[in-house]
Parts: C-alpha cells; structure tokens; sequence
C-alpha cells in the first residue's frame, strides 16, 4: 500500500487568503517571513503573482536554529540572486529593529508621490506573510514592543487578518500562515512536517521521524562530497543525543533502535521525542536545506 500524501489546507486558512489578495492592494509594502532552516521550502509558489510590484522585505527567521556558517552561505546565496534577506530571531527579539526601518524606508516613495499629487502622508501600511509557524506573530509583537497578537510555536494560531498600528508611521497587517493549496512536492511537505510548519493531523509522526533521519544522513553525505563539510555533523548530533549511530541503517530502522533503546519499544514515543528535540534545537543548529549550487 503507498504512503498517504501529505496534504494540509484547512478551511481558515482557504477564508484567509482570499481576505489577504483583496488586502494586498492595499498595502504599500510585504514582510516575507520564511524559516531559517527551510528558506526555499517556505517561500509560497504564488507570492510572485500576487505582490505585482509591491515592494518586498524578504525575513529569515529563526536564525538562532541554524549554524551562523550556514547564514553566511545563504546570505551569499540571496545576493547572488539579487535578494536582499534580512535575518531574524524573533523570540528574542534580535534583529526586528532593522525590519522596520527597511518597511518605513520602502514606504518613503509612497508618501512621496502622495506628496506631489498634493495629498497628506499617511502611515506605511505593511502585512506580513508566511508560512504556518514561522514566526509572524512574534516578529509582529516584537515590532510593538508588547503581546497584541496570539503567538505560539505550532501552526494554525493565527486564523483572522487583523490591522495593528505600530507607530505613527506604520501599519501591520496580520495574517494566518498560507500555504499551496496542493503539497505537489512531497519531499518539501516532510520538511514542513518536520519543521512544524503544517498541523500535525496531516501526517504519520513516525513517517516523518524516519524521513528526518534520512535526510540528516542525505545532507551530511551532500556536504561532505561538495567539500563544504568534513565531518557529518548532522548525524554525530543524532548520536551524541542518542547513542545510537544513524549511518550504518534506514531511517525506520533508527527509530526502531531507539525506541527499543529508549522508549520500551513504543515508536510513536521516539518519533515524537525526536522530533520534538529537533524543533526545540536540543540536537543543536541543524539546517535542512543548503543553499543551491
């Protein structure tokens, strides 16, 4: 029997995106907000179509989860490909300072042509879009300096657009994470999954512990070929944790070992310790995704 794909499109979030293409005409500028450890897995496929040319500062955040090596490799990367990214680890605040500045900067061009059609200057109005679970609220009540807006590390929290007034010069739009309406590559789905970026009731926990495993092992043997890596740190950090080596064996056969090691056999309660301790950085800095050749 296949594997059931993983597919997540709650009816919230359907409601919401139709709200947010009608919104968009409106605002003057778009924060971008993707995840550190998947910068090219959460960038939305049909953001293109619906910005036009609305201004874009592209957020990568949660930074503090990925090795500051690696940053410095997608930076090169993002201006290679003439991207301006600026990185973020919202929780703590760092680096929120700059993204107003960059949205109050890209709304000065606004003001101005109101400015020469006789009109008053207004406030920048900016929204925020993302994926599920990649940090929008928080960067959202980091920018106010105070908790307005729900915001917790699981996806599906924030379910209504909502306007918020930052300052006297800018407006945020808030909105729930979007996502394709259909995960055509399968592979991009399971970092979601392992992310935590899409609700765990699309997919098999211990399907997407195993998939884990495997590309840890995948991205350390890339690395390592490509010269960018000598030692496969991905993998030592499953074995430091765990004590059980994850190359000589399947992914499956790895949760099989651990929970016979540490879990009375019970696999759903390895797989979630696993992935749990993942995306609480427990295993340490751990990307999963390199930037492209």
């Amino acid at each position: 029997m296949a594997t059931p794909a993983i597919q997540w499109y709650p009816g919230h979030i359907a409601k919401a995106e139709k709200a947010l293409q009608a919104q968009i005409k409106r605002v003057d500028v778009v924060l971008e907000v993707r995840d550190a450890r998947i910068p090219l897995t959460t960038r939305h496929p049909d953001l293109e179509q619906w910005l036009g040319d609305k201004k874009r500062v592209l957020v990568v955040n949660r930074v503090d989860m990925i090795l500051p090596e690696m940053r410095d490799r997608w930076q090169t990367w993002f201006k290679a490909n003439d991207q301006t990214a600026y990185y973020t680890n919202a929780n703590q605040g760092k680096g929120v300072g700059q993204i107003a500045r960059a949205a109050q900067q890209a709304g000065t061009a606004m003001n101005q042509r109101r400015k020469d059609r006789g009109m008053r200057s207004r406030p920048v109005r900016a929204v925020v879009i993302g994926f599920p679970n990649v940090g929008k609220s928080a960067l959202i009540n980091r920018l106010l300096k105070r908790k307005i807006v729900e915001s917790a590390r699981k996806a599906g929290v924030t379910r209504q657009l909502r306007w918020v007034r930052i300052s006297d010069e800018i407006e945020l739009l808030d909105a729930p994470g979007i996502i394709p309406a259909q995960l055509t590559d399968q592979k991009a789905a399971l970092k979601l999954a392992i992310c935590d970026d899409i609700g765990e009731a699309a997919y098999d926990t211990q399907r997407v512990a195993a998939a884990f495993v495997e590309l840890l092992k995948e991205l350390d043997q890339t690395e390592i070929e490509a010269g960018t890596a000598k030692i496969p740190t991905r993998t030592q950090a499953l074995q430091s944790r765990y004590e059980l080596d994850p190359t000589d064996c399947t992914g499956e056969t790895y949760l099989v070992r651990l929970a016979e090691h540490r879990f009375q056999g019970s696999q759903e309660r390895a797989a979630r310790k696993l992935l749990t301790e993942f995306r609480k950085g427990v295993l340490g800095n751990l990307s999963l995704e390199l930037p492209p050749s």
